[in-house]
């Protein structure tokens, strides 16, 4: 009865402002969980096509029963024309239980697929006009996951998170290291150590169409691709995950097989230069005539 009174009581509004306001309250409309707060998306409406959503959010997961419902909650709140898929792979525990239940959609593997096979896997079955990579065990907020949808929105293909990695320690770590020595070799310095190893970032789907899904696996390679291949290759949004991600750091092992895997994925993407462009990467010999080398 109270919203009938209301409409009654506001019937002589102009028919201009009772649209604009009905379109806010469509815009701002927030969604309802039981027990929590409301909130509005950080990406207003936009006009929303029958065939596929604006974003796809791809989020790999492994054992993250503790944080993949946060996770997927805040990616939802990015943009209401969106889809949340999880890559559940070689979890033992409640992952994709909760993960369905935060509003994801969700693709199960009994195997485990690899560091970065979720990536790939994502891709495969995303429906998006921008897919953005983010990882099940890091909470970001929306906030700082938008710019990276924004910035593809505006014509970037590769939106990078703009983290070059501790830089200031002696002696540099390694992946670090390879970060930068590949962004160089791209004659990409400007990059510093932004890559798509690192979470967050987001492509276009033409950025997907011109790196191939199957390159997603191997992210430096992927990264190596999207440069050479003229995309536009941008840094555009500083999230430390290095810093959010420091608790799981200090819980490795001295043997670090993950940094192992990392390096090799870049001496994969150096191989591709330099099958793809040569053997000097597509640089230049400047002044040396080799055949009068002895």
């Amino acid at each position: 009865m109270q919203n009938r009174r209301s409409i009654a009581r506001t019937g002589t509004k102009p028919s201009s402002k009772r649209n604009r306001t009905q379109q806010q309250k469509q815009r701002l409309k927030p969604m309802r969980k039981k027990g929590t707060k409301t909130y509005r998306y950080v990406i207003p409406a936009t006009e929303r096509s029958e065939h596929s959503p604006l974003l796809s959010v791809i989020i790999p997961a492994m054992n993250e029963e503790r944080t993949i419902g946060k996770v997927v909650r805040l990616a939802r709140r990015i943009c209401r024309d969106s889809e949340v898929i999880v890559v559940v792979n070689g979890s033992t525990d409640g992952t994709a239980r909760v993960a369905r239940a935060a509003g994801a959609r969700v693709i199960h593997y009994t195997e485990a697929l690899g560091h970065d096979g979720g990536r790939q896997a994502g891709a495969t079955v995303a429906r998006g006009n921008i897919l953005l990579f983010t990882d099940a065990d890091i909470p970001i907020s929306p906030e700082h996951l938008a710019p990276y949808v924004r910035a593809i929105m505006d014509g970037t293909d590769v939106a990078l998170n703009d983290y070059n990695g501790p830089i200031t320690r002696i002696p540099i770590h390694p992946v670090v290291e390879a970060k930068h020595v590949l962004n160089s070799m791209l004659t990409r310095p400007d990059l510093d150590g932004a890559s798509m190893t690192a979470i967050p970032h987001a492509i276009s789907r033409k950025a997907l169409e011109v790196i191939g899904a199957e390159s997603l696996e191997i992210p430096p390679l992927a990264h190596a691709k999207a440069v050479v291949g003229g995309l536009q290759v941008r840094a555009v949004h500083h999230v430390p995950v290095g810093k959010m991600n420091a608790v799981r750091s200090r819980k490795r092992k001295s043997t670090d097989l993950l940094s192992q895997v990392i390096l090799t994925d870049h001496l994969t993407a150096i191989k591709w230069m330099t099958d793809t462009l040569g053997s000097r990467g597509g640089h230049s010999d400047l002044e040396r005539v080799r055949s009068l080398a002895r």
